[in-house]
């Protein structure tokens, strides 16, 4: 079937070409004339700030749907001259656009509250009919402008909340990271035209996932940066499997197969390899869809596209610009680059005879190293990143910092308690919960009780001292679920929810980590079992699970020790110390358990290649190592300067996702690959190879198909050169 592709792919490459450029055309035009559907959405079920909105919902419907705020700040006093009246013409203004339902004026009676204790920093209420993800585009450009034009000299006004934020991401990352691929292309293949095929691969997949990602932002959930984290994931898988079948191919045109056979050869067996890769990131990114959560799956299934249509990519549009390329894949040559010696003159053959010959040392100082990167793992805190931390050029940041100067910083994150009350004589109970959340350590302001018309409910808002991402707010609100709530409603049919933004992505990353452990067991298991069935051996899944938890275990170390921990953050732009985000462990690990089984499967079929032909586990360790250190190594390079260019962003989740795959490809295609794995097995031995009879009932997979082109018929690969002879 692999060979069939890639016959098929080479004869009919105009065909091939066409088609590409055709869906590259028709998905970017579609996604341009569907517009901008991004939004995230979730539903927590049972979920005590679930149950909050619930409550809200049904009993307090002008309370349900979302707010923002108008924050402002005047030299001179917010009941200055022309201050009062230019604001309250904004208000007037606000409250006329589609969707808002009221503006609470802090000049109001009932926006006494939202003046500052100085009387130069006040916020207006923007409360709209449905929630904030439901905001038509349109509504929140309205809203911008009007507070753009309010700004004067003496008067400061900015828009706060998740509906405003201005964030644009920067252009210059995806150009850092195209660049220094076509660097690291240059220096490894010392031609131009090699290396601009990953390239134009990598950007072909990466165009039309990104537009199907876009029109996929219409039909689920999708957050703002799916797109920004499409691409970095796109570039980088692009290009990654383009190098390993371009190396490939270039090998087979240096052993004089022509080009027909190269391109089948390369197909056959790296382009194997990039299809058991990029299905296993596939497979764990859909493993997301388990978790019910839409804006978690909506996630999930828009980076599994962009995976499936560069994997796609690599396995059909590369074959057929390897046609046009044929024997000058090496043209336009730049001298001193790309020059590869025998291998006797190698720098990997010589280190793969030194891990041969001295396993111990580079096993245990690698493992030791590994290790002490994933310490800080333990104290992983999960939860979500507020608006502290995104740059000043952003208005919601301008927001975030003015209310935290006029009234904490735990006002950008007030609780809000949704309760209901089932009988009259019950709504004490009210009274008294007010009464101990004002004594209770961390609150820094309670409001009085709000009841619905019927009586049957009671809304109190509650202001922390501490921001939405302290951990000492996720504990407040923990004491006041445990101890407040219970004893002030003791005996009563009263029954209090804790929600607000604040709780419900503690909740939500509470629920993740409770789901956490079941979903990468999930993954390793599956993982085990196709490495098991591959490579018709126990030991070697064994060794590749373990190792690859060890890589993603330091990543993960790596991510805490810098966002949560603050040691280095200034030097990478984090703003404040917070925790990582709640979903992203789940995502890196499914995206990085993928690549490094791309590095594991690259180097255990060379592994395995040599041993079939020498039946010699440490000449094959040795020799395996050596044919697949180079374009390891320029892989990795490539995936680690593409993914830490998404550092230099200024969101935080960007930087993350960034460093985090950045660090764990390097460690892993180094460290991992290239000193723990060969000393393993080298002291294994044959071990490595152990096979129970009683597992052969088993089917086997071939992931090199090395065997299948030796054996093929002379016939049929006379007339394969035949072919190109006549093309």
């Amino acid at each position: 079937m692999v060979q069939g592709l890639a016959r098929f792919c080479y004869r009919k490459r105009w065909l091939v070409l066409l088609v590409w450029i055709i869906a590259l055309a028709g998905f970017t035009f579609w996604a341009r004339q569907a517009g901008d559907g991004f939004s995230t959405t979730f539903v927590l079920k049972g979920a005590d700030s679930q149950a909050a909105y619930d409550v809200l919902a049904q009993r307090f419907p002008s309370q349900a749907g979302g707010t923002g705020d108008i924050v402002f700040k005047a030299d001179n006093g917010i009941t200055s001259q022309g201050v009062r009246s230019d604001m309250e013409q904004l208000f007037s203004a606000v409250g006329k656009v589609d969707h808002v339902q009221a503006v609470v004026s802090p000049y109001s009676p009932e926006g006494l509250a939202q003046v500052g204790p100085d009387h130069k920093i006040a916020y207006a209420t923007i409360v709209f009919n449905v929630r904030i993800d439901s905001l038509d585009n349109g509504v929140i450009k309205q809203i911008q402008d009007l507070a753009a034009g309010a700004n004067r000299d003496g008067l400061q006004v900015d828009l706060g909340g998740d509906a405003f934020s201005t964030f644009k991401p920067k252009v210059t990352s995806e150009s850092i990271g195209l660049g220094a691929a076509v660097i690291i292309l240059l220096i490894a293949f010392g031609s131009l035209l090699a290396m601009g095929l990953p390239i134009i691969t990598a950007l072909f997949g990466l165009g039309i996932g990104v537009a199907v990602v876009e029109l996929l932002a219409h039909v689920i959930s999708l957050p703002d940066f799916s797109t920004q984290l499409a691409t970095m994931i796109g570039i980088g898988v692009g290009i990654d499997y383009a190098l390993l079948i371009v190396t490939r191919y270039r090998q087979g045109l240096h052993n004089k197969l022509d080009p027909e056979q190269a391109v089948v050869t390369a197909i056959n067996t790296a382009g194997r390899s990039v299809l058991f890769a990029g299905t296993t990131v596939v497979i764990s990114l859909l493993g997301m869809v388990l978790i019910d959560i839409s804006f978690i799956q909506g996630l999930g299934i828009g980076s599994a596209v962009v995976v499936a249509v560069t994997m796609l990519a690599a396995l059909t549009l590369l074959p057929a610009v390897l046609g046009f390329a044929g024997h000058k894949i090496d043209a336009l040559k730049i001298p001193g680059l790309g020059n590869e010696k025998e291998n006797e003159h190698k720098f990997w053959w010589k280190w793969s005879r030194q891990v041969q010959h001295h396993p111990w040392p580079p096993l245990i100082i690698g493992v030791i190293i590994m290790l002490l990167f994933a310490v800080p793992f333990f104290s992983m805190r999960l939860g979500s990143s507020d608006a502290g931390n995104r740059p000043s050029s952003d208005t919601t940041r301008r927001a975030y910092d003015l209310k935290s100067e006029g009234f904490g910083v735990g006002s950008n994150g007030p609780l809000l308690l949704a309760a209901e009350v089932n009988h009259t004589a019950d709504a004490a109970a009210i009274g008294r919960l007010q009464t101990a959340l004002q004594t209770t350590h961390g609150v820094a302001f309670v409001s009085s009780p709000r009841s619905n018309a019927d009586g049957s409910a009671g809304i109190i808002t509650v202001i922390p001292t501490t921001s939405p991402q302290d951990a000492a707010t996720v504990d407040l609100i923990k004491r006041i679920r445990q101890d407040v709530i219970p004893g002030a409603v003791k005996g009563t049919d009263v029954r209090v929810h804790v929600g607000g933004v604040t709780a419900t992505f503690d909740d939500l990353a509470a629920k993740l980590q409770a789901r956490l452990p079941i979903f990468i067991g999930t993954v390793l298991l599956l993982s085990f079992l196709l490495l098991m069935i591959v490579f018709r051996s126990v030991v070697l899944p064994i060794k590749a699970v373990l190792l690859n938890m060890l890589s993603i275990g330091a990543a993960y170390g790596i991510l805490v020790a810098v966002f949560q921990w603050g040691w280095g953050g200034h030097l990478l732009g984090v703003g404040n110390q917070g925790p990582i985000e709640s979903f992203l462990p789940m995502m890196l690990f499914a995206i990085l358990f993928g690549l490094s089984m791309d590095y594991e499967v690259f180097l255990l079929s060379r592994i395995k290649e040599e041993y079939d032909r020498s039946h010699k586990n440490g000449l094959a360790v040795a020799d395996g190592l050596a044919h697949t250190a180079r374009v390891i190594t320029a892989a990795a390079a490539i995936m680690v300067t593409v993914f830490a260019s998404f550092i230099i962003t200024d969101l935080r989740i960007l930087k993350e996702f960034g460093l985090g795959l950045a660090v764990a490809v390097l460690l892993d295609a180094t460290i991992v690959r290239l000193v723990i794995v060969p000393s393993i097995m080298e002291i294994m031995g044959d071990a490595n190879w152990w096979w129970p009879s009683w597992l052969n009932w088993l089917p086997q997979l071939h992931i090199d198909g090395n065997e299948v082109i030796h054996n093929a018929e002379a016939a049929d690969a006379h007339a394969a050169r035949t072919a190109v002879k006549k093309g």
